[in-house]
């Protein structure tokens, strides 16, 4: 399994790499849960980390439903050197207006490089805004031809990503992801204490942020201990 961290600064950025985390994971907690930095900062990252044995994602944003700015959006960040880049279907009601949306931003990053892994995010806690489910989530990955389908959550009150999604609802997401060929990202308030449910669902990447932050905020600082110690505790599994 692999490890994503998302730091919202160069400097955090050399935290997460020093703490031997496998995805740089570049992002604005400002903007929502995967608010988007700018072009500058993601792509000084990107270029940091270039020669190093770390991978680097940046996301595009909570989007709206708005396809074409989703593809410019996605066009222009696909110049920044990222090797994951994430769309959050926000603003979609229904699994078509989520493929819609994923399509366009595919169809734009494939334009720069097919190389670079598209990865469709929804959120586990969608009925709290009328979003689009989970299982829909997976198809639309497929059949927008994304390489990775993810969960997060939207609404940071404190609620995990396992308040709003059994074990076995995750089991079912992560299945039919393998099943189509997919890999399968899992975030939202995820900590240590979660991660035997994790291992147990078997998802191919776990995101954290608030987990390796000082106090568990993740508008706070991320910590050279933090990163560290949720990195081993992954590793020991």
């Amino acid at each position: 399994m692999k490890v994503l961290i998302s730091p919202i600064s160069l400097e955090e950025a050399r935290i997460v790499v020093k703490g031997g985390c496998d995805i740089v994971d570049i992002k604005n907690v400002k903007e929502g849960s995967l608010g988007a930095q700018g072009p500058w900062v993601t792509k000084a990252i990107c270029e940091e980390f270039k020669d190093e044995p770390v991978l680097c994602s940046a996301a595009l944003g909570d989007l709206p439903n708005i396809p074409g700015t989703i593809a410019l959006a996605s066009y222009g960040a696909a110049h920044c050197g990222a090797d994951y880049l994430k769309a959050g279907l926000y603003g979609a009601t229904n699994y078509e207006e989520a493929l819609a949306m994923m399509s366009a931003s595919v169809k734009a990053i494939n334009m720069v490089s097919e190389d670079i892994i598209k990865v469709a995010c929804g959120y586990a806690d969608f009925k709290k805004f009328g979003g689009v489910s989970a299982m829909d989530i997976v198809k639309v990955a497929k059949d927008s031809g994304s390489d990775v389908a993810m969960l997060d959550t939207k609404i940071k009150d404190g609620s995990t990503l396992f308040d709003n999604l059994s074990v076995q609802e995750l089991k079912d997401f992560v299945n039919l992801s393998h099943e189509y060929g997919l890999k399968t990202a899992l975030a939202g308030s995820v900590r240590q204490e979660h991660m035997g449910m994790v291992y147990d669902i078997g998802c191919d990447i776990i995101g954290v942020r608030g987990a390796v932050c000082d106090g568990n905020d993740r508008t706070c600082k991320i910590t050279e201990k933090g990163v560290s110690d949720f990195v081993a505790s992954v590793r020991e599994n």
